[in-house]
Order: structure tokens, then sequence, then C-alpha cells
């Protein structure tokens, strides 16, 4: 049996950043649009157009920069800011995981299974 480590950085009473942002920042990223990263992950345009929104009034700088339709079609790109953000949650989640796998590891023994 597995153990995930999820990690949610929570701001004070600003907001909060974690796994399903990351993925929302990740999947814009991949597509270069909020819509179709929204499509990507299974999440309505409207929830993630809030979403972005949040994240671009939490931190110092927008983390999405998007570009209204037209004739070349609208579109969305991280920011330099949005790509650092990125980069570091993945490095913590990364570093978390590696150093918490002992322990992952013995609470996943304690655990009653279903495949036991």
């Amino acid at each position: 049996m597995d153990i995930d480590l999820s990690i949610r950085l929570d701001v004070d009473n600003e907001g909060r950043f974690g796994p399903g942002k990351a993925a929302l920042l990740d999947a814009i990223k991949t597509s270069g649009s909020i819509a179709a990263g929204a499509r990507a992950l299974g999440m309505s345009y409207p929830r993630a157009f809030k979403l972005v929104e949040s994240m671009n009034v939490l931190f110092r700088a927008p983390l999405v920069a998007s570009s209204h339709g037209g004739k070349d079609g609208g579109g969305a790109v991280l920011t330099a800011r949005g790509r650092r953000v990125l980069e570091l949650y993945n490095a913590l989640c990364e570093q978390a995981a590696e150093s918490t796998s002992t322990y992952r590891s013995e609470i996943a023994s304690l655990i009653v299974s279903a495949r036991d």
C-alpha cells in the first residue's frame, strides 16, 4: 500500500496554494489556455478562471497572463513568477516526499487494507 503526501500551503488568511492549483498551472503551461487546462483536469472553465484569479491576487505578481480571443484566439501563459512558483512547489513536494518515505511506509503497514 502506498501513502501519497499532499502539501497545501495556507497563507495566513490570504489564501491557499496546493496540488489542485499547481495542477492547473501545469495544465495551463502545457495547453496554453485556461479553458484547455480546465478541460484536461475535468474542471469547469468558471472554476479554473476563479482559481487563476485567486492565485494572481495571492502572489506579489500574477502567475498567469491571459489574452482575450480575437483573430488569433485567446490564450494564457505562465508568467516568470508563475513558472517559478510551480517549480518551487514541485521541488518542495518532491523533497518532502523523499524525506517522509520511511514514515509513510511504516504508517502504511499499520493500515487495514481491503487487500488483507
